[in-house]
């Protein structure tokens, strides 16, 4: 890895990293974390009288690391649990012997690694019910707007504006509860000893200084927790940031000059393009979904990292320095540049609404296809009816309500007021109303 400066995090670039979530994947972070895990495994060994009553404290209260000093340490005995531990004790008397009694470094190291993921889901999810309070309320203010559905990219038939923020407004609502059960997933500590046998330290131990760290014991591991769990914490994420693309990818489509429907902010003084001043690009959603690829990315070493030699081999360490605080970091990057977009987001109603009339009504054909099923008790003939309608409506740009209404086989099987029926926008979204309510029932986000 990148030699890094104190108190920097481990990982992604400066760039992409914003401090709070930063500052959990510093070296001076984990240290400290590591420090808490070791106090609580003496505190847990006091309850069993494997240590005298009051060490925990004493080493709460004389413990000193220096991050400069550990490295130091580690450069020589090329290995940092040894280079940590070795540093805490020079700051400790009698008491030092007590420190990591019993214990693998995996002990320590999964069981910190447990409360830093801990920290970094709470974040994320801070982080999405931010976003989510943000698309509820864009599916509030937009429910009624209507606007032009697109399959395959071509005009299909309308919805909301607030339909197309209620569909990914529910999505996030999903990700929060798979975050919750994967963060619960991987919320779990061991001090389980070298192979997962409990030789030095009992089951004890391990529930007590596990319910100090406010997390849960793993009910069986190796010398680690297996990884599993970190693969389905990891695919959470990048199932996260998979959305947060999804919804770039449409403002960016609705953004193209030719639609024009919404736009990203844009702020006073930005520039577009080096050459062409007029340019007002969709640069945000143009990251995020540049970034949900870096992100989807880490999920195939994660995988990969499940399938480890017997009871444990180091394969997987390497990998994680750099996919956990990269995936974590760039996932609350991510939602914190959706969460720019979607609170400045500007939308041309008169635009929409241009575009929704620009087609003269085709959108229409599959009312008009009920009806003269209906009405002549052939499906196909009404098929290839309208269908021929429509294309000569597209040719010709004439509305569809008169290349249909000139057919005497339609003029014969509807009268003017059943024709009339056919080309009324609000059957569209007669039962919206009642999808926005189910979904929004939840509450999440508001």
């Amino acid at each position: 890895m990148r030699g890094r400066r104190e108190g920097e995090p481990n990982g992604m670039i400066d760039r992409y990293t914003r401090r709070e979530m930063g500052a959990l994947w510093t070296d001076a972070h984990r240290f400290a974390t590591w420090l808490e895990v070791e106090i609580a495994a003496v505190a847990a060994m006091e309850t069993v009288e494997l240590a005298p009553a009051g060490t925990a404290e004493r080493i709460r209260e004389r413990a000193r690391f220096d991050v400069a000093r550990i490295l130091e340490i580690e450069s020589v005995v090329h290995h940092d649990v040894i280079a940590f531990l070795t540093n805490v004790g020079e700051s400790l008397g009698a008491e030092r012997a007590y420190l990591h009694r019993g214990m693998t470094s995996s002990d320590l190291l999964d069981t910190a690694l447990a409360c830093i993921l801990r920290g970094s889901c709470e974040r994320i999810a801070a982080d999405l019910t931010r976003v989510g309070r943000l698309l509820r309320g864009l599916t509030e203010r937009y429910q009624r707007l209507p606007m032009m559905g697109r399959t395959h990219g071509v005009h299909a038939e309308p919805i909301t504006l607030g339909h197309k923020f209620l569909v990914w407004f529910a999505e996030m609502e999903r990700h929060h509860q798979r975050l919750a059960r994967a963060t619960a997933e991987v919320a779990v500590g061991k001090f389980s000893g070298a192979v997962g046998t409990f030789a030095h330290l009992p089951l004890e131990v391990e529930a007590h200084a596990c319910r100090l760290l406010q997390l849960t014991p793993a009910p069986v591991s190796t010398q680690i927790v297996q990884r599993d769990r970190h693969a389905h914490l990891l695919a959470v994420l990048a199932l996260i940031a998979a959305t947060g693309e999804k919804i770039a990818t449409e403002v960016r489509h609705l953004q193209r000059t030719e639609v024009a429907e919404l736009f990203e902010p844009f702020g006073e003084g930005q520039k577009g393009s080096s050459a062409m001043p007029h340019k007002r690009n969709p640069i945000l959603c143009e990251r995020i979904s540049g970034l949900a690829r870096l992100l989807r990315g880490y999920l195939a070493p994660a995988y990969e990292n499940i399938a480890l030699w017997h009871e444990r081999d180091i394969s997987h360490s390497s990998v994680e320095r750099v996919i956990l605080p990269d995936a974590f970091i760039t996932l609350d990057y991510i939602l914190h540049l959706l969460e720019q977009v979607l609170e400045g987001l500007e939308v041309d109603a008169e635009r929409i609404t241009a575009n929704l009339e620009s087609s003269r009504g085709l959108f229409y054909s599959q009312r008009a296809l009920l009806a003269l099923t209906e009405a002549l008790g052939s499906r196909e003939e009404a098929y290839a009816i309208v269908q021929a309608a429509a294309m000569t409506a597209w040719r010709e740009q004439r509305p569809l309500r008169d290349t249909l209404g000139v057919d005497p086989r339609v003029r014969e099987a509807l009268d003017d007021a059943a024709l009339e029926e056919i080309f009324q926008l609000d059957a569209f979204l007669a039962r919206l109303d009642a999808v926005f309510a189910r979904v929004l029932a939840s509450r999440w986000g508001a």
